[in-house]
């Protein structure tokens, strides 16, 4: 210790330096924990939530799709009864 502090600026020094260094290693952990649970959550997921993804992208394709033809058949109505 030294001989030009007070021992209670020894002892402060000392406290606030085992907090920051116990800070640091709860984050390190944290870091490590979320890395690992990121890991575990794509080995988990299940596939069929993958191929649930892959099918909603085709019904939205043939939904657009049948969008497309009723509205091709309003315009032939439309045009119909104008020419009426």
């Amino acid at each position: 210790m030294d001989d030009e502090k007070s021992v209670l600026e020894q002892m402060t020094d000392a406290v606030s330096n085992a907090a920051g260094a116990t800070k640091e290693a709860a984050k390190t952990a944290v870091k490590k924990v979320k890395k690992a649970a990121r890991k575990v959550a794509k080995k988990v997921t299940p596939k069929k939530a993958k191929k649930a993804k892959k099918a909603s992208k085709k019904s939205s394709a043939k939904k657009s799709a049948k969008r497309a033809g009723k509205k091709a058949a309003k315009k032939k109505k439309k045009a119909r009864k104008s020419r009426r």
